[in-house]
């Protein structure tokens, strides 16, 4: 397993002794400052759930695209996501053609009751008739995710000795996305065209990230502090977590938000047909955020308010 992506057992935090919870804020702070990414088991999700999610996914994506198109929107919005309409190489300011996947995406539906903030952060979920078992079971996992993400947050603070809910008492009503993509296989899409990938190179924007992936060959890769790219490791068991901007903010550059890419499809796995599910967790959409002073943080960054951040950010990789 390459360093550049260490693996976590969650177990010790969850038993709840003072070593083990230490232990495992150490680790994690570690491999956050060093890498940005981490495997951690350990986490008490079923892989019940995580099979049965994706196998519901994978049913939706088999429908004609006649009938997907009854639910298509564009970044930010509640549904399908087609092939063409998302490039994240954008966000790095790098024109790049459009990634090679398509995508269903739900979220946090709770309003706080103001039009202009739920039609945008808060907007209601839709869910394909055509595969009526999704939406339970995706609000299953969207609950078992951000309880998982909310326990990160908790170690994150353990990690820098600072208040148990530093970083939660701003998670009571947070903005959250749950991306189920799809990497069609090369028979399907054909030769990428130069520079496109599965997913373009780019960092998260939000406070924390928890993958469930499949292993493949045009699969997830990790740029290292020197700037090499590596295969990211594979733990059936494990979910593979990383960091956003917003909390590499928050951190004072503490901690690393890492680019990251999901390779095209490779000419060795010509059917190779990939399903992720991808939880990304924020804030609540009116949290200000301001840097870690020294010595805990390394940049001091003006305070943002945390939705205006982050739309500017989806903005960036929404091809118009």
């Amino acid at each position: 397993m390459p360093a550049a992506v260490p693996l976590v057992d969650l177990s010790p935090w969850y038993a709840g002794t003072p070593e083990g919870q230490a232990a495992v804020a150490a680790e994690i702070d570690r491999a956050l400052r060093e890498s940005g990414f981490l495997l951690v088991t350990g986490h008490g999700v079923p892989s019940e759930l995580r099979d049965g999610t994706r196998e519901l996914a994978r049913r939706f994506f088999a429908l004609p695209t006649e009938v997907k198109q009854r639910y298509a929107v564009t970044v930010g919005g509640r549904g399908w996501l087609p092939p063409g309409v998302e490039a994240n190489g954008y966000a790095e300011g790098t024109e790049t053609p459009p990634d090679l996947k398509e995508s269903y995406s739900a979220g946090a539906d709770a309003g706080v009751g103001d039009p202009e903030v739920d039609g945008f952060w808060f907007q209601p979920n839709v869910w394909p008739a055509e595969v009526p078992g999704l939406a339970a079971t995706a609000r299953e996992y969207m609950a078992r995710m951000r309880a998982l993400s909310d326990d990160l947050l908790r170690v994150f603070a353990h990690a820098l000795a600072l208040e148990p809910d530093h970083f939660t008492r701003h998670t009571g009503r947070p903005t959250y996305t749950f991306n189920i993509n799809r990497y069609p296989p090369l028979t399907s899409v054909g030769p990428p065209e130069p520079g496109q990938f599965r997913i373009g190179p780019h960092t998260d924007f939000g406070t924390v990230t928890v993958l469930d992936r499949q292993s493949g060959a045009g699969g997830l890769q990790v740029c290292t502090a020197e700037g090499d790219w590596v295969d990211a490791p594979f733990d059936e068991a494990a979910f593979t977590v990383n960091i956003g901007d917003l909390m590499a903010r928050w951190t004072g550059d503490r901690w690393r938000s890492t680019r990251h890419r999901v390779l095209p499809p490779q000419a060795a796995a010509p059917d190779e047909d990939l399903v992720s599910l991808i939880f990304f967790y924020e804030t609540d959409h009116d949290a200000r955020i301001t840097s870690l002073a020294p010595p805990l943080g390394r940049a001091a960054y003006p305070e943002v308010l945390a939705s205006a951040y982050l739309k500017e950010k989806l903005d960036a990789i929404t091809m118009s």
